[in-house]
């Protein structure tokens, strides 16, 4: 029987997904792994390609999803949706309710505020429930991205990791389809025929992230590899050849 898109999708992000554990020692037998749950195809993919991993023998991680409900922001899921994508792959399924009061930081940003919030959700959820790592949805282009605009804005050379340990939490972030590029979970996303939550944040266009991911596809007109080649950048630090202070 030949392949369908579907199956060659499935076994592209597969492999992917199995390489980023291995490589960046993400699981490890007896795990027991959060999933956050937004809605979105990421975080969608995230749930069938980690439900993949866990039927198989090593390394032999327990999972289960949870959706953050943030009142007020622009969010309307459809619970019931999630509920049963999840257990269509024999997920279990939370809901947690935040509110944000905004007004209590205006020095922070919406969105820092949001996401700082909704990983707290998280992080407290996991502890509360024995959950040792925490798994999130992000892919390469998020972190290609992330990386160039911390160098802009922060003057840092920083981004988000395979696998962050949070001693504070006594937690791992997790993100497995870190070797995926968007692309491909877009393409799995329409082939396996998500329904992806309505977003509708009022703040969403404030975010400098959008006008950054052009500036790398205009980049990738150059060099079709840029997104690999800032990645390897990552992992290729020479010291020698950077700035150094001598006091």
């Amino acid at each position: 029987m030949a392949e369908t898109k579907v199956d060659e999708l499935l076994k592209k992000c597969d492999s992917l997904v199995i390489k980023c554990i291995k490589e960046y020692a993400l699981i490890n037998d007896g795990d027991k792994v959060l999933i956050g749950l937004s809605g979105g195809k990421d975080s969608l993919a995230l749930v069938q390609l980690l439900a993949r991993r866990a039927k198989i023998h090593a390394p032999k991680f327990s999972i289960a999803a949870l959706h953050i409900r943030n009142e007020g922001m622009g969010y309307a899921s459809d619970i019931e949706y999630l509920k049963n994508f999840c257990q269509k792959y024999n997920v279990d399924f939370f809901v947690e309710d935040i509110s944000i009061d905004l007004s209590k930081d205006k020095r922070k940003s919406p969105c820092f505020l949001c996401s700082w919030y909704r990983r707290k959700a998280l992080f407290d959820f996991a502890k509360k429930n024995g959950f040792n790592s925490i798994a999130l949805g992000h892919h390469k282009d998020d972190i290609v991205t992330t990386l160039i605009m911390n160098m802009v804005f922060q003057g840092s050379f920083s981004s988000m990791p395979p696998l962050l340990q949070m001693s504070k939490f006594d937690v791992a972030i997790i993100r497995p389809l870190a070797l995926i590029e968007e692309s491909v979970l877009k393409d799995l996303a329409m082939a396996e025929s998500y329904v992806v939550q309505p977003k509708s944040c009022p703040y969403e266009k404030s975010s400098y992230r959008s006008d950054v991911q052009k500036i790398v596809d205009e980049l990738e007109k150059l060099n079709p590899n840029v997104k690999s080649s800032i990645w390897k950048s990552m992992e290729n630090i020479m010291p020698d050849y950077l700035p150094k202070k001598s006091c």
